[in-house]
């Protein structure tokens, strides 16, 4: 697994890319309330992992109902985007820090490190918040319809949960190698362009470090965040 310490600005962002392969879901719900969840989650993520390779579904005569899925499909496909590595990082027992070139080793394994304690801190501070937020839903069982609020925190306390797994797997387990990256340290130059300019720019670093989504990351944290 490959992962890119990115500067953004003053700060560093970490990045992967995995290939597109469709995630897997077993036919029959796990035993147990977690396996239940779990099976959930993984049906909403395929879902929206389907809708973000193939395009959205037409929900334009589907009414309210559809609008909602829609908008729903859309929040989950934010949730994997800045998930993802820590979601795969649960898997891996190696990995290699791509850094740029004009920093040294050390520090830049530090940002990495730093970057894993502290996801798994917040993922483990809002895995609590939701369990409890998880729990007052059940307060609307007399309510007619489907829990959704039951539903929006167990998707929460599931994510959650993975990327704290991820980020202990990163910091305990992985075994880390590390390379110096020349196009990560010209992200700073592009950083000062202008709209369409900056665009040319770290599309064609995305290029070289052949990474596909990069250029979307790219302007949604180091632009868009700025702004």
């Amino acid at each position: 697994m490959d992962v890119y310490l990115v500067p953004v600005g003053e700060r560093y962002e970490l990045y992967c890319e995995v290939p597109d392969e469709p995630i897997e879901v077993d036919a029959q719900a796990p035993p147990g309330f977690i396996g239940r969840q779990k099976k959930r989650f993984l049906d909403l993520l395929a879902e929206a992992e389907r809708e973000r390779r193939q395009g959205p579904a037409d929900r334009a005569d589907a009414g309210w109902l559809g609008r909602v899925k829609a908008s729903s499909m859309r929040w989950v496909a934010e949730s994997i985007a800045e998930q993802r590595l820590l979601w795969h990082l649960r898997r891996q027992g190696s990995a290699c820090l791509y850094y740029p070139d004009d920093i040294e080793e050390p520090p830049a394994v530090a940002m990495l490190r730093q970057h894993l304690r502290r996801d798994f801190e917040k993922h483990r501070f809002w895995l609590c918040i939701d369990s409890i937020g998880f729990v007052l839903s059940g307060l609307l069982f007399l309510v007619p319809g489907p829990n959704i609020v039951a539903y929006y925190f167990a998707f929460r306390m599931v994510g959650h949960y993975l990327s704290m797994r991820g980020a202990r797997q990163g910091l305990k387990t992985v075994v880390w190698s590390a390379e110096k990256s020349p196009p990560l340290a010209d992200l700073r130059r592009a950083l000062g362009l202008d709209g369409a300019e900056r665009e040319r720019r770290v599309s064609d670093i995305a290029t070289a470090l052949h990474l596909e989504h990069f250029a979307n990351f790219f302007e949604r944290v180091a632009v868009t965040r700025a702004a």
